[in-house]
């Protein structure tokens, strides 16, 4: 069976359920945005589609195999992850950071001419080609954002997650992000986002699944799931869905 899927997954840390039996199929050519208040458990529920967490229960599968037993060096080929909060432990020139994208498949010779044209690709991709030569440290948070986002696509992944990749980006940048996001899935891949700006997730997004405490409440295209009662039951506001110039826009008016 292709796609990446979990089922009965569940994440317990300590007494604390964190998520509790989750099932849920992913195919690749599409975007997937999931969503839910804080502490709903998604960026734990990214990290094991991502192989970065064992669950406590259940299993997550990928292409049909069990993605815990495949080596991590063909996990990391075709698996790409864009964490929340990366840290970047040193002050090194942005393609350097770009190119330990290419990791999993660097052999002993070093960079090949190959990898060095994915770089390429990634780096122009993601517009971040006149910060080549600059320290990442030099860099402000969305520029960094963006040679991270360069760094997962240099490995050109099946499937890249990606835990609040909008962070930190201005405007005009979550637009580019988000054309970049829906190019790879026209060209094949699987993208699966985590969000909070619910407007911008039903505009990316050809799928949204929402969580609440540990489990998904509901699972659907991004035009029909948030509707102002799921909106209420779940983040407990209301909220009054309107259709803007480029696309459906969520207004939160209030606390139910």
């Amino acid at each position: 069976m292709s796609g990446l899927s979990c089922a009965g997954l569940g994440v317990a840390i300590g007494s604390k359920t964190v998520l509790g039996g989750i099932d849920l199929t992913l195919e690749r050519g599409g975007v997937t945005a999931v969503v839910g208040p804080n502490g709903a458990g998604k960026s734990t529920l990214l990290s094991c589609l991502a192989g970065l967490r064992r669950p406590s229960s259940g299993g997550v599968r990928l292409d049909g195999a069990d993605l815990f037993a495949l080596k991590p060096r063909e996990r990391a080929r075709r698996l790409a992850f864009l964490p929340q909060t990366p840290e970047i432990a040193w002050s090194v020139e942005a393609r350097t950071l770009i190119e330990l994208g290419r990791t999993p498949f660097v052999g002993a010779r070093g960079q090949t001419a190959e990898d060095r044209t994915a770089v390429d690709r990634a780096m122009t991709a993601a517009g971040v080609e006149a910060f080549a030569h600059r320290l990442v440290d030099s860099l402000s948070g969305g520029e960094r954002a963006r040679v991270l986002i360069a760094r997962a696509l240099a490995g050109e992944p099946d499937w890249l997650l990606a835990d609040e990749p909008m962070t930190g980006l201005d405007p005009a940048h979550q637009l580019d992000a988000a054309a970049l996001f829906r190019r790879m899935a026209g060209e094949g891949a699987g993208v699966v986002l985590t969000l909070h700006d619910l407007s911008l997730a039903v505009r990316i997004a050809d799928r949204i699944v929402v969580l609440a405490e540990g489990r998904i409440v509901a699972d659907a295209g991004s035009g029909e799931v948030l509707t102002p009662d799921l909106l209420r039951r779940v983040y407990g506001v209301e909220a009054v869905l309107t259709e803007g110039p480029g696309g459906p826009l969520i207004d939160v008016v209030g606390r139910a």
